[in-house]
């Protein structure tokens, strides 16, 4: 009998996780609760693999030999409850496309901010280099597609807490954690060490022979470091002070030292500014180095690199007012990064469905940096009642046409204006790729 693999869930990582299961022999079966976007349909279809929308058939899920479970589904959920019950193995798909994959080298990435703009770095350092290199996981193409369709030498991935949560011999050869704020903490029974824990189980499976590379700086993993250990060799970044291994900042240059020669560049000479790229570009140069990728080709790429689509992505000038799409900001703590990484005077737009934010954390940056905040959302209270003595000038608006006018005429030569809403997108759009489409849209019909 064919192993019976039922996916949960068909977005990007359960199309992979069908594609492959289908690929290795599995009797494979893709369920979704709500509905399947045409292209994945057609793919499944293509491919032979039977699937259900809009339901959850609860005795053919029962019966599976094992579940891969989207990482979007909580535990909580009364189907998942049953699943648990009748003590069906679940995996995530990253934990099944490890299983197609190994001998082959895994750098993954995971943190609450940073990710993506460390991965794609990451990515373009082993690409600089000639290695045969595939960038996954939470930036695109799903690991396990991938493994299934174009496999490669090299994987970077970018993994959330959530895709961890249901690993079990995933093992990286470089585990990259940038650092732990509170995020998502409804999916963790609102306690933060939970988070936390669920955040080091990319370490878990991981030996000497491996690498666990963090932020020195962060107290939350220094905590957890100090009351669990990891097996594997520790390579700690800082900007505090210089060390003898690891990342740090010496005399404003940037200092990697790994196994042997360091790598140093001048913080100037970095694509990526701001203090929190400082700790994305050590984590990445990092990797390189324990792959043994040479120095100049690491200083190459540190300097070369074009910043992500809507992660403080720069989009024109009109009469002297940049307007920089930070779209991705879907939390306060990334906001906080992007006011910190600008000099010039901010107008600043924020809004969409707020997860409960706390914006106390911005409130200084917000005084000292933002001229005026236009809100754009369909609530835009929580924003109004916690930022409006910060600033001198607050706007409501409803879309963002109008939050676009409005922030320019708010905006004088020399400002900047910002889209970094702080906040999830469903309100007005469809997710943060659409709504920064929209923002740059906006700002070319001006």
């Amino acid at each position: 009998m064919a192993h019976k693999l039922i996916i949960l869930g068909a977005g990007e990582s359960g199309i992979g996780a069908a594609l492959l299961g289908k690929q290795q022999g599995y009797d494979v079966f893709v369920s979704e609760g709500g509905t399947i976007k045409d292209n994945y349909k057609q793919e499944l279809a293509v491919n032979h693999i039977p699937f259900e929308e809009g339901h959850h058939s609860w005795d053919v899920i029962l019966g599976a030999d094992e579940i891969v479970k989207s990482p979007g589904i909580p535990e909580k959920t009364e189907l998942m409850k049953k699943v648990r019950e009748k003590g069906v193995a679940v995996i995530s798909e990253i934990e099944l496309a490890y299983r197609f994959s190994k001998g082959k080298k895994i750098i993954a990435i995971t943190g609450s901010n940073g990710k993506s703009t460390t991965t794609a770095l990451t990515y373009h350092i082993f690409k600089t280099a000639g290695l045969d290199v595939a960038m996954v996981g939470n930036i695109g193409v799903s690991y396990a597609r991938q493994v299934a369709t174009a496999p490669a030498e090299y994987y970077v991935i970018e993994i959330s807490s959530f895709q961890l949560d249901d690993i079990v011999e995933f093992k990286p050869n470089v585990a990259i954690l940038l650092n732990i704020t509170p995020d998502h903490l409804d999916r963790y029974d609102y306690k933060m060490e939970n988070y936390v824990a669920s955040k080091f189980r990319i370490a878990m499976n991981q030996t000497k022979e491996d690498y666990f590379v963090y932020c020195m700086d962060d107290p939350e993993i220094m905590q957890h470091l100090a009351q669990q250990p990891i097996y594997s060799t520790l390579i700690p970044f800082t900007i505090m002070k210089p060390l003898k291994e690891g990342g740090s900042i010496a005399n404003e240059q940037l200092q990697i030292l790994v196994d042997g020669e360091p790598v140093i560049m001048s913080m100037y000479d970095l694509a990526l500014k701001g203090k929190h790229n400082l700790y994305n570009s050590m984590a990445a140069a990092i990797a390189g180095r324990t792959m043994d990728i040479r120095k100049e080709k690491i200083r190459e790429s540190l300097a070369s690199f074009k910043s992500l689509e809507h992660r403080m992505e720069y989009v024109t000038t009109v009469k002297g007012v940049d307007f920089i799409n930070d779209s991705k900001a879907t939390n306060v703590n990334s906001v906080w990064f992007a006011l910190e990484s600008i000099e010039k005077p901010i107008v600043l737009i924020m809004g969409g469905v707020d997860k409960g934010n706390d914006y106390s954390a911005i409130r200084d940056l917000v005084k000292e940096k933002v001229k005026a905040i236009i809100c754009m959302g369909v609530d835009n209270t929580p924003i109004i009642d916690a930022l409006s003595k910060d600033t001198p000038v607050m706007i409501s608006t409803s879309g963002m046409m109008d939050a676009v006018r409005e922030a320019f005429a708010q905006a004088t030569k020399g400002d900047v204006v910002m889209l970094s809403p702080a906040c999830a997108s469903f309100d007005l759009f469809k997710n943060y790729e659409d709504r920064g489409r929209k923002f740059k849209e906006a700002v070319k019909a001006l």
